[in-house]
């Protein structure tokens, strides 16, 4: 890894993330990187559209986007950073978007805040790793 250009970091608001930032910002910081910072709600597209609420759709963003503003405001203001919120599987969309972005690293958590927290490495965590276009670092 000689030239890490973009991190990405998914985030949840889990203590696991929170250290996630904390070493993608001493990346950063060496390599000069920019930071996207990436929430996924976790939730199936079909169930958006055949049986959320407008109020659920609306709760659910407002917390998403307060978790990225946590984050983000983690980083220190000479590192440049992006915030995105999709939503769907996070597994997928995490890997997905670091190929789009053209991430050089993900930092991720080992767990997050998932429905069965603790289970060996984390689902979403253990699959980056295996499917990122990427390296991807491991944070516990």
């Amino acid at each position: 890894m000689t030239d890490i250009k973009r991190i990405l970091v998914p985030v949840d608001g889990s203590e696991t993330s929170d250290r996630a930032i904390e070493e993608a910002i001493k990346i950063a910081e060496v390599y000069n990187s920019d930071i996207h910072i990436l929430y996924v709600a976790n939730i199936n597209q079909l169930a958006i559209n055949a049986c959320l609420s407008d109020a659920i759709l609306e709760a659910v963003t407002k917390a998403g986007n307060e978790i990225l503003e946590k984050a983000a405001n983690k980083v220190p203001e000479k590192i440049n950073v992006i915030t995105t919120s999709e939503t769907g599987s996070p597994s997928v969309t995490i890997t997905d978007f670091a190929d789009e972005i053209k991430a050089d690293l993900v930092v991720i958590g080992s767990r997050g805040l998932g429905l069965v927290k603790g289970v060996l490495l984390g689902s979403v965590s253990q699959y980056v790793v295996e499917h990122a276009p990427c390296p991807a670092l491991v944070v516990k």
